[in-house]
């Protein structure tokens, strides 16, 4: 475990804290350096034995490794209104239990949600002194409100989310495709970001009903040509308007090819996928077990293997959670019925262990893990001091035991309802400390700032 102990001193040669190791993850890879940290700020890498002097300083082991703190971008904390789902203070504890120094909220499915400047003045209101991490907010588009966009874009939201289909929550209505591309060219003005969820409204309207406690029967209702459908709309809309568009939670790897061209063509396209859709198999989960719904669906382990081609082929860009929990009822455990269940699922605390088992058994480097979970989804929201363990760069820091194993238990994770489809899985790699600009997060004293764009 990593030994800390002081140094006195009050000269400018003094570091606030000084970070120690054998494996520090630079942006120049793993190497062994000391990390002096002053103010909240990386200001100094060094290799190891130069000796830093810092008024605290931490010694890492042999088998940790420090990484950047990991950047998620798709968090559903619920608060307002919805907060015995999830709430800033249960968000954020989960959050740095996993290594994750930076969430950015989504815009529902709070009451009210954060489609103009009056609500999210009330989510920043309520998230003030609770949060543990840092937290910034993604706007919402929905009919009706293209008045609102440019007023939530100086107010500091990194982007705006849509839907091509029913929510899921009557307060967030969903956009035709027509409006997606007038809010679109809206955006571009400004240049703001569109995040979508991208499913086809009337694909699902003519797939099977997901009634019931089969599995295969879901799946059917979420088919992957409603994914592509909708996808093949976005990237056209964003040809057209010229606008910056991003694809959330892509499980459909068909779409993969239409994706890489309009890449090609130059479309501002950029593209997610999260840790069900790499860890979890179609073929593996059991009739009736609803912690595993999520809207895209889990689907087919050969769907599983092109999507992690697609990442090492940088067709998509960043790992992120959407972490999307709900209370226990709501998932109809008792039924077990699909049709009725909540879809989402809750992963914020476990990303980086699920994502390094998975990836490590495919020899891919934790280097590359970090990439697509911290430096990507910041360059994703345009956060210029997050993402990399450099200097100038805040000291967000997750203190990582590559090697160690453990089972999950889901009474033991902060997340406010104890449901998860990886209860009871084995992972390998633990997060046995996090710093938030250099102070430990200690999941008692909340110093997360809340962040704005173009001040983060």
């Amino acid at each position: 475990m990593a030994k800390e102990h002081s140094i006195p001193g009050t000269d400018s040669t003094v570091y606030d804290l000084v970070l120690r190791g054998r494996r520090i993850l630079t942006t120049a890879g793993l190497a062994e350096r000391e990390v002096g940290v002053s103010n909240g700020t990386v200001v100094a890498i060094v290799p190891l034995g130069s000796g830093l002097a810092g008024r605290a300083i931490v010694d890492l082991s042999d088998d940790e490794t420090l990484l950047p703190g990991l950047v998620d971008s798709h968090v559903h904390v619920n608060e307002p209104g919805r907060t015995e789902w999830e709430g800033f203070a249960s968000a954020t504890r989960a959050a740095a239990a996993g290594g994750v120094t930076t969430i950015i909220d989504m815009p529902l499915n709070s009451i009210p949600p954060t489609v103009d400047v009056g609500a999210l003045d009330q989510k920043r209101a309520v998230a003030e002194n609770q949060a543990f991490v840092d937290v910034g907010f993604w706007g919402g588009a929905i009919p009706g409100n293209t008045s609102e966009l440019r007023g939530l874009h100086d107010a500091g939201v990194f982007g705006f989310k849509c839907f091509l289909l029913h929510s899921g929550v009557d307060e967030f209505p969903h956009l035709e495709a027509d409006e997606m591309e007038a809010d679109m060219a809206e955006l571009a003005t400004f240049d703001s970001l569109m995040i979508v969820h991208a499913e086809d409204s009337r694909a699902i309207d003519r797939a099977p009903s997901a009634e019931g406690d089969q599995y295969d029967r879901f799946l059917a209702s979420r088919p992957r040509g409603a994914e592509n459908v909708a996808i093949a709309e976005v990237i056209e809309r964003a040809r057209w308007t010229g606008a910056r568009a991003h694809i959330l939670h892509l499980s459909s790897s068909d779409a993969l090819p239409m994706i890489a061209s309009a890449k090609r063509d130059g479309v501002k396209l950029t593209v997610e996928t999260c840790p069900h859709y790499l860890t979890l198999l179609a073929e593996e989960i059991p009739n009736g077990a609803t912690a595993f719904k999520c809207c895209p669906p889990i689907r087919e382990a050969s769907n599983r293997e092109l999507l992690w081609k697609g990442l090492e082929d940088g067709i998509i860009d960043c790992i992120v959670s959407d972490h999307s929990p709900s209370t226990l009822d709501l998932k109809d455990l008792e039924n077990g019925d699909f049709g009725v269940a909540w879809g989402g699922v809750s992963s914020l605390q476990l990303g980086l262990s699920l994502i390094w088992t998975e990836a490590r058994r495919r020899g891919i480097a934790l280097e590359q893990v970090v990439d697509w979970m911290s430096e990507r989804p910041a360059a994703l929201a345009r956060l210029t001091k997050k993402g990399r363990l450099a200097l100038g760069y805040d000291a967000d820091f997750a203190v990582f035991a590559a090697d160690d194993t453990f089972i999950v238990d889901v009474d033991k994770l902060h997340h406010k309802n104890a449901i998860s489809p990886y209860d009871k899985k084995p992972l390998v790699g633990v997060v046995r400390r996090t710093y938030l600009r250099g102070v430990e997060v200690d999941g008692v004293t909340p110093t997360g700032q809340l962040l704005r764009r173009g001040s983060a």
